[in-house]
């Protein structure tokens, strides 16, 4: 029996370069707090959020993929047609299909690179981070453009206090490629789909279709999820860490899902987090933008403290499903 021939690729991966685009609009607190009752003073204690992106209504999420696209392979000196796959971490792509993936490879110069979107919520970037890295490993893949892309003001009840003030809109992109030395450690990833009432959408397209329910939209029961991260959370970060073989002390960076300045600062503690390490607080004028906070935090640190380049980050993304990822990174 004749045997089948199988690929393998390089033995490891890196990020080589980093892409950024946010929503237009700067929404200030003050903006969103009728509706739900507040004020600017109690979204700033219990969110850390002063401002946030939104995009016009001209604007979907795939333009925004698009622009973090094109910077990240601009940056990286990688003829658009090299980069053969192209991953687009989204929960609110508007049309089921076709993938926002698809169509920005082919915006970009990438047509006919292999293409698809994934939902893992908040966790979405580190999901698609871990899939690149093993993909390009085995041979399947040579540059992969990972993006997490979304316009979270499309799903969003004004009047929900339970998540409203919190979303923005924005797209972070990294282009990741064959390395020489070890630039993506193992992932630590899984999810508790027992929790999955948490945190997510309200209704379904079917019951919007019917009539027996509004047009979707996200909302969560905000002490679980705070408690699940804070507690279940930093312990994923220190399993990372171990996998990664480093420490704290090794740390460049931390780059936490941009969900909540308390629960990051809690981790810092958790993890005792030395005071040499930079913390990603992207949070404060971006807003939380699920897939797309983690890539957008990590390019505003690299473009605030470029001296961060080439040193070793934490990245731990966590949300609807329940589904959490994390691994350590080089920074490009």
């Amino acid at each position: 029996m004749t045997s089948l021939t199988q690929n393998t690729g390089p033995q490891y991966t890196r990020i080589i370069a980093l892409g950024a685009a946010r929503g237009d609009r700067i929404v200030p607190n003050d903006d969103l707090i009728g509706p739900i009752d507040s004020s600017d003073e109690w979204i700033r204690q219990r969110t850390g959020i002063i401002t946030r992106t939104r995009a016009s209504a001209d604007i979907s999420a795939l333009d925004l993929a698009t622009d973090a696209a094109r910077e990240a392979i601009e940056k990286a000196g990688i003829p658009a047609d090299q980069v053969d796959l192209v991953l687009v971490a989204t929960i609110s792509n508007v049309q089921q299909t076709p993938s926002i993936a698809a169509i920005v490879a082919d915006r970009v110069g990438a047509n006919p690179a292999a293409a698809y979107d994934l939902n893992a919520a908040c966790a979405g970037y580190t999901y698609a981070v871990a899939q690149a890295d093993a993909l390009i490993r085995a041979g399947a893949a040579r540059y992969a453009i990972v993006i997490g892309a979304e316009k979270l003001s499309d799903v969003v009840d004004p009047a929900d206090r339970s998540i409203s003030f919190l979303l923005g809109d924005g797209a972070g992109a990294a282009l990741i490629g064959p390395s020489d030395e070890p630039g993506i450690s193992a992932t630590v990833w899984g999810s508790d789909g027992s929790k999955g009432d948490a945190v997510g959408m309200n209704a379904t397209l079917v019951q919007f279709r019917d009539g027996t329910a509004a047009w979707p939209t996200l909302r969560q029961e905000g002490p679980t999820v705070f408690r699940w991260a804070v507690w279940e959370m930093a312990k994923v970060a220190q399993q990372a860490l171990d996998r990664a073989g480093v420490t704290v002390d090794d740390l460049a960076a931390f780059i936490p899902h941009q969900a909540n300045i308390r629960i990051i600062d809690e981790f810092a503690k958790q993890l005792k987090l030395p005071e040499t390490v930079a913390i990603a607080r992207d949070i404060e004028t971006t807003g939380n933008t699920s897939a797309a906070s983690i890539p957008l935090a990590t390019h505003r640190l690299l473009s605030e403290r470029p001296e961060l380049s080439g040193g070793l980050a934490l990245q731990i993304g966590f949300g609807a499903g329940l589904v959490y990822g994390a691994q350590v990174v080089v920074l490009p």
